[in-house]
């Protein structure tokens, strides 16, 4: 336009081989890399509950820089195919890649697509260059902190310590500025309901809901929507990062076509959930109606050209010191 912080861990790179040409691996060791990417993907986020879909992508692409610096093209390119059939990205042929996705009408996350064509590229075409695999971390660097959470708590490093307290803060008050941000904080059934109530008393004065990596679900979606659909003034609505699938679009595509419900939004953010990756065409419709001279739609804010780093062993850690953001734009 960012719940739990789970934290995946970047391997530990060795020396970098010559940025030339890629070693190959033999397809057993292949295989068994990525069982063993499975195993501790499972270890890492409990045994009951999968991760959220944003964890076990950033890991995928943390495994796969990894890979690229040890120089093993194959395993780096088998993990690229696998992340981005997770992002709705079927196609195996670079040329799909390239290709089929260059045009972003529909695209839920047109950024992300973006991103993973550029990664396509250094992937599949690794450059001779002494600055390849920088580039590539770049561009790895990029994703990670688009698909991962980056709210104000985390930057306050209040998230992991009082999730509860962060939560508390944000329904005890009426809206700041007009917007309910509760990015990054995960939300119970009975959270839920609170939120319901907090939005109720300040219906008229809600103008952006941040609720993305909330861990939010299609039927504690379902449970919001008319509340959310009855907010005069309500213009953007964050949803990104959580467990929602496409189930929830016919609901959200009904309640765009009614032009008394959600009557001043112009965006709703679905995506980096679990398998919305288009948009029907009456959803767009229904918001391009809610606000005709607006030729482009925002989309999340894609981390800018900065000198920005991820903290050492963490990837789901916001870069440091960005100094720059560029919004991307996604037209009619």
């Amino acid at each position: 336009m960012g719940t739990r912080h789970t934290k995946g861990s970047v391997p530990e790179p060795g020396p970098s081989p010559q940025h030339g040409a890629w070693k190959r691996t033999p397809s057993k060791e292949r295989g068994d890399i990525f069982a063993s990417l499975v195993l501790k993907s499972g270890d890492r986020f409990g045994r009951h509950a999968p991760p959220p879909p944003y964890q076990r992508r950033v890991v995928m692409i943390q495994q796969m820089m990894a890979m690229a610096k040890e120089g093993k093209q194959d395993e780096a390119t088998e993990l690229l195919k696998t992340l981005r059939q997770d992002l709705g990205m079927e196609s195996t042929s670079l040329d799909d890649v390239l290709y089929r996705y260059a045009s972003f009408r529909n695209l839920v996350d047109p950024i992300t697509h973006d991103l993973i064509i550029s990664l396509a590229r250094h992937v599949h075409c690794p450059k001779t260059e002494g600055d390849a695999l920088s580039s590539m971390e770049k561009v790895c660097r990029q994703l990670t902190y688009h698909l991962s959470p980056h709210s104000q708590w985390r930057r306050q490093g209040l998230l992991k310590r009082k999730p509860q307290a962060c939560l508390k803060a944000v329904l005890s008050t009426p809206p700041l500025g007009g917007t309910v941000d509760l990015s990054g904080i995960p939300l119970s059934a009975r959270d839920v309901e609170r939120l319901r109530a907090h939005l109720q008393r300040h219906t008229t004065r809600v103008q952006n809901l941040e609720m993305g990596f909330t861990e939010l679900t299609d039927e504690a979606l379902l449970q919001l929507l008319p509340c959310l659909a009855a907010l005069p003034h309500l213009e953007t609505l964050a949803l990104n990062g959580n467990r929602l699938t496409r189930a929830v679009l016919p609901e959200l595509t009904d309640a765009l076509r009614d032009p008394s419900r959600f009557p001043s939004v112009t965006w709703i953010d679905l995506g980096n959930n679990v398998d919305i990756f288009s948009l029907p065409q009456p959803f767009l419709v229904g918001l391009r109606k809610r606000c005709p001279k607006q030729g482009n739609l925002p989309t999340i804010l894609e981390f800018g050209e900065s000198q920005a780093t991820v903290a050492s062993g963490d990837p789901l850690s916001a870069p440091e010191g960005r100094t720059k953001f560029r919004t991307k734009t996604q037209k009619w």
